[in-house]
């Protein structure tokens, strides 16, 4: 065999130098580099080396005799794979920029010295390469028995057998002995870190290929793994030596999914085996929609990988999607249904058909009683799009009234509003993948690195890629000034001075001459826009004025301004810091001004993105969850499109709009409302003043509640029928750019049945037939009566993956970009948003403002994550208090706190931090005994009724004990276990299973 070190193999052009470890190298004595890497070849997507899209050259070149023809830039490797040919390799990764550290995919080409790696050399014209001769082939097993001689033996025991790239290439370059011993294998076994929950680190079986490292780097962007040490005791390493769960690693698996070997490894799939078959689906947390593919062992899931065909994350997933999907087969998921005559009585487990049947005549008795409007249902942005469909179709044809909502009502029911007013359309404008072309990204009122993670990794890329970042938040937030990312401005605005600060970056590009008048002149109506520049350059208006409002400089607001005007293309990204506002819908029409005054939509890099925080949000509204729209937006007041669902339903529908949430609960407690069917969602929880919610639910006589586990909610209901989680169920979900993907059953329903078949069987006792097969029946069905959706259907879909709608007859590919040529309502409307005060103030009794917001481990209520591993990282709600703040009260992290409003009072801990400013305070409301909600006030949106969640006035104290809403919580869970444990002794005294 040939010597490792030959000189040929010395004078490669790519080994020159020396490299800084963890940077440009990977330190390793056995890698055959030794020092740094080549250069990045001139392309910026991965799949080994695939051209940029402006490449307008083409270049012919030979491989192994065969002719090839690629663009300008392509790497000789990813030629090689055009032609057929695979070149051996380790540290290349299509979802990683070339590296050339592992020296297995070195070629021979003609003219040049040595022995060059193909994914960082880039193609020539007229170049020929040889990928397979005896010298290469000796070169490349010599590389291998290096890497083996420094491996465990331990091939047939090890986890990654039978899925490990290292055992591959030995077998591709047909490495058949070992010369050298294996003085380096298994001195490190020792020094295995355990100690995250999800994945196991073992340095025993590294061979510092980088990928973790360039991972972590690259698709994540934290910078938590580095190369450590040199020689044979070069190891990655998290942060300083740290184990994984100390470290700055955010657990979102990327490094696991690039590792080659078993080094990083899943513990589920040590724990249970390699997985025998995938099925690709989507993921239920945020609105990102991340496409994944469920690894499984006949129907039980081994793990979750992000899917690299998927459009939305492109082959990134975060640490919810990746690893928190062992709710779904909880010890708590409730699969028989269960029945009670008073939400005081013990749970009885039924039949599905005595479950449904009671439902049913207890709808129809309070109907007859109370009348048609005395029921209604909740819709869910946690399912599918068709079973949303179903559910507000049962409302409207079997309940034969308008009374459905959706969880949309307290989050982004202002987007709807304030962009179908101006643009035309209630949705966001782009696709993820457009920041790519943005230079200034303005995020409002939003904190993606926690509630939208995959987005938030692409847009810190973009940031050091160049582009520059405006934080509008009332908080220091990760992207403000991060380790890796900084925000140009952060405008930390103090919470309900939202307009007043749109109004003032207007005012700005106004009075100074930013406006676009070309498109506005083109695009928008001229008088609309005059009265509303009128407005705007008025005094009140300007940055020097609102400064005492919004407690934001004025020469801040007109440096981002004038940035926001100038950059190019400029993009603004939003969350609930803006819609759940009193002047949310007005907010939401401010941002729409800014970028039609600028010119900054219709194309690549620019628009109006919201941010939505559940993984269906969008799609719940898209299928007519309101009680004013049918699907697609349209008014149930018109006659003409009415019409059309009569005749497709066979039923008549009431024209008048029927009763939000929020007059549900107002008509519950005035005696007229008695009825609920809520699918998926978990109202006490969620909604705000909790206590107007109980008091609400408890006045009804019969509440269904459709959920995989017994929620808050369940505390108040009569009848509680089981879910299914979204690995249950075929469908769709809908996510915040419009991408409409599958969702796939990938284990049947625990219960028996999907969300979908639970509704019709209501129907159909409610006497309204629904007859479909198949989820894709639905769908049909959808599309036949929505026209941004004509052109969709589960055929299309599982063809090119996802399509963002509108996907119709003038659009049969579906619309990545909305508004290109015109806006969907014709010419942009501009309007007029005046400022008006919260009636949140803070006084004398309550001196602070209190915001509420998301923390990355944890989701929404909880009710997944709480039954993951997830709680390492969070396990409680706390209550973020600036330091002078904390000060006067003598409150210190780790404190006992009282917070009181005009609401309620509940208790926290508290957590001393900069993050804060003076004045106000935050927390999240993932655990329901924080009670979160129960100090946060009916004050809404004018316009849809959104609460007002990040803007109530508090006061905050030391406290000694839980307060009296707490205690009664205690209390009042003690009584449901004690109740439940009564059913399940009764139950295994009659030898019958609980079903859990």
């Amino acid at each position: 065999m040939e010597p490792l070190m030959s000189d040929a193999l010395a004078q490669s052009p790519s080994l020159s130098g020396s490299a800084p470890q963890g940077l440009g190298g990977c330190g390793s004595s056995h890698c055959a580099c030794r020092a740094q890497a080549s250069p990045r070849s001139p392309f910026d997507d991965t799949d080994y080396g695939t051209p940029r899209k402006h490449a307008d050259t083409d270049v012919t070149l030979d491989i192994d005799g065969h002719a090839i023809t690629v663009p300008a830039g392509t790497s000789v490797m990813r030629a090689a794979i055009e032609a057929g040919v695979n070149v051996p390799k380790l540290c290349a990764t299509d979802s990683l920029e070339p590296f050339g550290s592992c020296r297995l995919c070195l070629v021979e080409i003609e003219g040049k010295r040595g022995y060059p790696a193909s994914c960082t050399t880039p193609v020539e014209p007229g170049m020929r390469v040889r990928t397979q001769t005896e010298r290469l082939q000796a070169l490349r097993r010599n590389v291998m028995e290096l890497y083996i001689s420094d491996h465990p033996l331990d091939c047939l025991t090890c986890p990654a057998n039978g899925n490990c790239e290292l055992q591959d290439m030995a077998g591709v370059v047909g490495l058949r002995e070992v010369r050298y011993g294996f003085d380096g294998a298994n001195h490190l076994q020792d020094r295995k870190d355990e100690s995250n929950p999800y994945f196991t680190y073992d340095p025993s079986k590294c061979i510092v290929c980088n990928r973790c490292v360039r991972a972590c780097e690259e698709t994540q962007g934290t910078f938590a793994l580095t190369i450590a040490a040199r020689g044979f005791e070069s190891r990655v390493a998290a942060s300083e030596n740290e184990p994984f769960m100390d470290s700055e690693c955010v657990s979102c698996g990327a490094c696991v999914a690039a590792c080659p070997t078993a080094t990083l490894m899943e513990k589920s799939v040590i724990a249970i085996g390699q997985p025998e078959h995938s099925v690709v689906t989507t993921c239920a947390y945020c609105g990102v929609g991340c496409s994944l593919k469920a690894e499984m062992k006949g129907t039980e899931v081994v793990r979750m990988v992000p899917h690299k065909n998927g459009q939305a994350n492109e082959g990134h997933a975060c640490v919810k999607g990746r690893f928190a999907w062992g709710y779904a087969t909880h010890k708590d998921r409730i699969t028989k249904p269960m029945i009670r005559a008073k939400i005081t009585d013990p749970w009885r487990e039924v039949s599905w058909d005595e479950a449904i049947g009671y439902a049913a005549a207890e709808f129809r008795r309070i109907q007859a009683k109370y009348g048609r409007d005395s029921i209604g249902g909740i819709t869910s942005s946690r399912c599918t799009n068709e079973e949303t469909y179903l559910v507000q179709k049962l409302v409207r044809a079997a309940f034969g009234n308008n009374n459905v909502d959706t969880c949309a009502r307290v989050c982004h029911s202002p987007t709807g509003y304030g962009l179908k007013t101006t643009i035309g359309e209630s949705a966001g404008t782009q696709t993820f993948a457009s920041i790519g072309q943005t230079d200034l990204i303005m995020v409002i009122g939003a904190n993606p690195t926690d509630g939208h993670p995959v987005f938030g990794s692409r847009l810190k890329r973009r940031v050091r890629e160049g582009a520059k970042l405006i934080v509008v938040d009332p908080r220091r937030t990760d992207l403000v000034d991060g380790p890796h990312v900084k925000a140009v401005h952060h405008l930390q605005l103090r919470p309900g001075t939202n307009v007043a600060l749109v109004n003032a970056l207007a005012h700005t590009i106004v009075t100074e001459g930013l406006v676009d008048e070309a498109f506005v002149g083109e695009r928008c109506e001229r008088e609309a826009f005059e009265q509303w520049r009128d407005f705007i350059a008025r005094p009140e208006n300007s940055p020097e004025a609102t400064a005492d409002i919004t407690g934001v400089p004025a020469e801040d607001v007109r440096a981002a301004a004038r940035l926001y005007a100038t950059s190019g293309n400029s993009a603004i990204y939003y969350g609930l810091g803006v819609t759940e506002h009193a002047q949310g819908s007005t907010m939401v029409m401010g941002i729409a001004n800014l970028a039609m005054a600028t010119g900054n939509i219709g194309r690549e890099g620019v628009g109006v993105n919201p941010l939505r925080g559940q993984n269906n949000v969008q799609g719940s509204c898209d299928m007519g969850s309101f009680p004013h729209e049918l699907p697609g937006y349209r008014h149930i007041g018109g006659a003409e499109v009415r019409a059309q669902f009569e005749a497709a339903w066979q039923v008549q529908l009431q024209p008048e709009p029927g009763l939000r949430i929020p007059n549900m609960f107002d008509a519950a407690l005035d005696g007229s409302f008695k009825g609920l069917y809520c699918q998926g969602e978990d109202i006490v929880q969620s909604d705000p003043d909790t206590q107007h919610v109980a008091q609400a639910l408890s006045s009804m006589e019969c509440i269904v509640v459709q959920d995989i586990f017994l929620n808050e909610t369940a505390k108040y209901a009569h009848v509680f029928l089981p879910g299914s989680s979204f690995l249950e169920k075929d469908g769709t979900f809908t996510n915040a750019e419009r991408r409409i993907s599958r969702v796939r059953r990938v284990m049947p329903p625990l219960a028996g049945y999907a969300d979908w078949e639970v509704t019709l069987m209501l129907s159909r006792a409610l006497g309204y037939e629904m007859d479909y097969a198949h989820p894709a029946e639905i769908m049909d069905e959808i599309a036949r009566l929505t026209p941004t959706f004509h052109g969709v259907s589960y055929a299309l879909l599982d063809a090119r993956g996802s399509v963002q709608w509108p996907c119709n007859e003038q659009a049969p590919d579906g619309t990545p970009t909305m508004h290109v040529d015109t806006f969907v309502r014709g010419k942009g409307k501009f309007v007029i948003t005046k400022f008006v005060a919260s009636r949140e103030k803070v006084t004398r009794r309550f001196p602070l403002l209190l915001t509420t917001g998301r923390i990355l481990s944890q989701y929404n209520v909880g009710a997944q994550t709480r039954r993951t591993e997830n709680v390492h990282w969070h396990d409680e709600d706390r209550l973020e208090i600036h330091p002078h703040d904390a000060q006067e009260r003598g409150i210190e992290t780790g404190n006992w706190v009282g917070i009181e409003s005009r609401a309620g009072q509940t208790v926290l801990r508290a957590l001393v931090t900069e993050r804060m400013q003076p004045g106000v305070v935050y927390t999240t409301f993932h655990f329901p005994e924080s009670g979160a909600n129960v100090i946060t006030t009916d004050s809404s949106d004018w316009a849809t009724n959104c609460p007002e969640y990040k803007v109530t006035a508090v006061q905050v104290l030391p406290v000694q004990q839980p307060s009296p809403w707490q205690q009664q919580y205690s209390r009042f869970n003690e009584e449901q276990l004690a109740l439940l444990r009564e059913r399940e002794r009764a139950l295994a005294d009659a030898g019958v299973g609980t079903g859990k």
